[in-house]
């Protein structure tokens, strides 16, 4: 058989698999191994798959990864986020729509020590909702809120995604998590401006709270030290090159830890956090592992650029293939979770936009953007389904609308990003 013609049943078939719910970590290995079977024979195929899982994974700046999932499972298991929470709902609880902001902030400070978006979801699901409902806010407003404010946890340095973009496409992690920082603000401040303007037009879905003093603001200020300072060990020792990102991470684990401790976080608490951050990096580098199987049969094919080559060669503006990409993704992510999307696409989508003179920095921080618009938006949105799997007397379908007047504002963030790359460069090229 034809080697491009292998490749592209070797897609079909990937395709297939995942849509009737094959995990996307065997979908690809098993395509993989089956191609690499047909192109180089078993012996061949069995040592590059075997190969694989060690020659990928014992990389220095993989560590990173794990390094940022436990930072993230310990602020929550240890009541850090909480303490975010509560700081963030004195300091702006008085504004229009306070608590919804301060659920905004909080997801942003959770961020800063998560990477995952899910876990934000999770936690201000469980934290921040009963609050919302307490004061009399309407319950699809506080869901989509909640959705929304998870998906922070893509672009605000530590990003797993980022990490695993970087992996993928071997571009600095260290670029990728400081191009990531602009868009993740320009994106809490579009959300204040939804909901500010979601409860001009509507004060009844959002009640204003008590107004607190000054001095009980003051007091919520060491509640934010402890996350503003891990923030601050990641970004300074990136920026000023006083750490890699690794080391940056493995600092800021430390910390986090001492931080763990000094909450008194009991040893169960503390066990179950490293188990979840155990079960979480295991997922992730299975993922990792069966799809560079698959773009091993992919190279071997020599589909990539045959499809580079003739989307490069299109008599187009540059801008229009853009543009068809940016909308491929935001219709894959109705239907595939974000990991899985960007595992499929890249091995194809890569050296296209690599080849059409894009920059890949850039590029990451545009694909993660729409990778997270795809995890609130129906019918797959998975941060709204983890909503309504802790608050299944939500509605999914309430928690979707919700969400609606967000995906105005994620609009405009994608088009700032489009047309304004040099926001998103100007922090990875001063590093340089």
């Amino acid at each position: 058989m034809d080697p491009i013609t292998l490749g592209y049943l070797g897609v079909a078939t990937v395709v297939i698999l995942v849509a009737v719910g094959v995990p996307i970590a065997f979908a690809t290995a098993f395509t993989g191994i089956v191609g690499l079977i047909f192109i180089r024979g078993f012996d061949v195929a069995m040592a590059i798959a075997g190969s694989i899982p060690h020659a990928e994974s014992a990389h220095y700046s993989l560590s990173v990864l794990p390094l940022f999932i436990v930072i993230s499972f310990l602020a929550m298991h240890a009541g850090i986020t909480t303490s975010a929470y509560n700081a963030a709902r004195v300091w702006v609880g008085r504004a229009p729509g306070g608590l919804a902001t301060a659920t905004i902030f909080a997801s942003a400070g959770f961020a800063a020590v998560s990477g995952a978006s899910t876990a934000s979801t999770a936690v201000f699901t469980k934290l921040a909702l009963p609050e919302m409902e307490a004061r009399g806010y309407n319950k699809s407003f506080a869901a989509g809120v909640i959705a929304v404010g998870g998906t922070l946890a893509a672009l605000i340095p530590p990003s797993a995604i980022l990490v695993i973009y970087g992996i993928l496409v071997e571009e600095s992690i260290g670029a990728l998590l400081l191009a990531g920082f602009v868009p993740g603000i320009l994106s809490i401040f579009v959300y204040l401006a939804v909901i500010t303007i979601v409860v001009a037009i509507n004060p009844n879905i959002a009640p204003k709270l008590e107004a607190t003093s000054i001095m009980d603001k003051i007091r919520t200020i060491p509640q934010l030290a402890g996350i503003g300072f891990v923030v601050g060990v990641i970004l300074v020792g990136i920026y000023f090159g006083i750490m890699t990102p690794t080391e940056s991470a493995s600092v800021a684990t430390a910390i986090m830890v001492v931080m763990a401790l000094a909450k008194k976080i009991s040893f169960r608490d503390f066990r179950h956090g490293l188990l979840d951050a155990i079960q979480t990096t295991v997922m992730i580098f299975m993922v990792i592992w069966g799809v560079l199987v698959f773009v091993r049969f992919l190279a071997f094919t020599g589909l990539p650029g045959v499809i580079t080559d003739s989307i490069v060669g299109l008599d187009v503006p540059r801008g229009v293939i853009l543009l068809a990409i940016i909308l491929l993704y935001l219709v894959l992510g109705m239907i595939l979770d974000g990991i899985g999307m960007m595992m499929l696409t890249l091995p194809v989508v890569y050296p296209t936009v690599v080849g059409l003179g894009y920059d890949p920095i850039w590029f990451g921080v545009l694909l993660v953007k729409l990778i997270e618009v795809g995890v609130v938006t129906p019918p797959v949105g998975l941060n709204c389904y983890v909503v309504n799997g802790i608050r299944p007397d939500i509605p999914l379908h309430h928690v979707f609308k919700g969400v609606t007047p967000f995906l105005i504002g994620e609009v405009v963030i994608i088009s700032i990003i489009v047309f304004f790359p040099d926001l998103i460069l100007f922090l990875p090229e001063m590093m340089r």
